[in-house]
């Protein structure tokens, strides 16, 4: 059984463990207690982390061009 990795199943699993990572820290984070500008600055690395995932998923692959 051949397996391949290829950069965009590593992009896909890096910008995964990122909302993965960011989402968990926030939660510890919060267990512990924040004030509201922690507050702010999880919820901006929770939205960024998210916007990367969904980027990397939507983005064409590279040398595909698109059509209008």
């Amino acid at each position: 059984m051949k397996f391949e990795v290829t950069a965009n199943d590593l992009a896909e699993w890096g910008s995964a463990g990122l909302v993965f990572l960011s989402g968990a820290m926030t939660g510890h984070y919060a267990a512990i207690g924040m004030s509201t500008v922690q507050w702010a600055g999880a919820a901006a690395a929770i939205l960024g982390s998210v916007t990367v995932a969904v980027a990397v998923r939507v983005w064409p692959p590279h040398g595909v061009k698109v059509e209008d």
